[in-house]
C-alpha cells in the first residue's frame, strides 16, 4: 500500500479558465483592468486571496482589494464548474490507484467548501481532501499535508498505518513551486507535473527534481 497526495488546481483539475473568468469579472465590477489567461496562470497557486492581490494594481488599497475578493468569491461559487474538468488521464489514474488499494489524499489552498464540492463531483476515489480553513496554514507550510496523513491513518488503522506519511511509502504530486516547497517542508518526495500551471523551466528553477509529462508516469515512480 502506498500513499499519493495530490494538489488540486493545475494537477488534477484544469480550472484555469473558470478562475480567470471570475477574476476578470471581479476586476471589471470594480473598474480595474483585466488580465489574460496567461497572466492569471502566473497568479494562481497560493489561494484566492493571493490571486486577487496579484491581479489588482500595485498599491491598491487593502479595503478595496477585500471587496474585489468578495466579488470574486461570490462569482466563482456560481461558476466554478462552467469549464473545469479533470486533466486527460487523471480519472483513470485515480481509478487504478483506488482499485489497487492505495491511499489518495487531495491537498489544496482552495477554500475547504470548494475542495469538498469539486472532489465530490470529480474525485470520489479520494480518501481525504484538505482545503484552506480550520486553522491550518496554507501550503507551502506542511500543515495540510500533515493533517491529510493523520486522517489517512484513521481511514486505514491497520498495523502498517505508521508507514503512512513515510517518505518511503508516500509521495506528493503538484504543478507549482509552492508544491515543491510543500513536499520539502513535509519531508516527502515530489513529482512535478508539466501539464499544469507552470512550465519545465520555471519548475526546475524553483527546485523541482522529478518532472512528468503524463499522469500514467506516476504509476512508474518507485517508492
Amino acid at each position: 500500500m502506498k500513499t499519493y497526495l495530490f494538489d488540486l488546481d493545475g494537477t488534477l483539475l484544469d480550472s484555469l479558465y473558470d478562475l480567470a473568468a471570475s477574476t476578470n469579472y471581479a476586476l471589471r465590477q470594480h473598474g480595474l483592468p483585466e488580465h489574460s489567461i496567461d497572466d492569471v496562470r502566473c497568479f494562481v497557486g497560493n489561494g484566492v486571496g493571493q490571486l486577487i492581490h496579484r491581479a489588482t494594481p500595485e498599491g491598491y488599497p487593502e479595503d478595496e482589494e477585500a471587496k474585489v475578493l468578495a466579488t470574486f468569491r461570490a462569482h466563482y461559487l456560481l461558476h466554478a464548474l462552467d469549464h473545469t474538468q479533470p486533466y486527460p488521464g487523471i480519472t483513470p489514474l485515480l481509478d487504478r490507484l483506488h482499485a489497487e488499494g492505495h491511499l489518495i489524499g487531495i491537498v489544496s489552498n482552495k477554500l475547504q467548501a470548494g475542495v469538498d464540492s469539486l472532489c465530490q463531483r470529480f474525485f470520489p476515489q479520494a480518501d481525504v481532501e484538505i482545503g484552506e480553513g480550520g486553522g491550518l496554514r496554507r501550503k507551502p507550510f506542511p500543515d495540510m499535508v500533515e493533517e491529510a496523513i493523520q486522517r489517512l491513518r484513521k481511514v486505514h488503522p491497520g498495523t502498517d498505518s505508521h508507514l503512512i506519511g513515510s517518505a518511503d511509502t508516500t509521495i506528493y504530486i503538484g504543478d507549482s513551486d509552492i508544491d515543491v516547497l510543500t513536499a520539502k517542508n513535509a519531508g516527502l518526495p515530489c513529482l512535478s507535473v508539466l501539464w499544469g500551471f507552470r512550465d519545465r523551466d520555471f519548475l526546475l528553477a524553483h527546485g523541482a527534481t522529478h518532472l512528468i509529462e503524463y499522469p500514467e508516469e506516476i504509476l512508474r515512480y518507485k517508492l
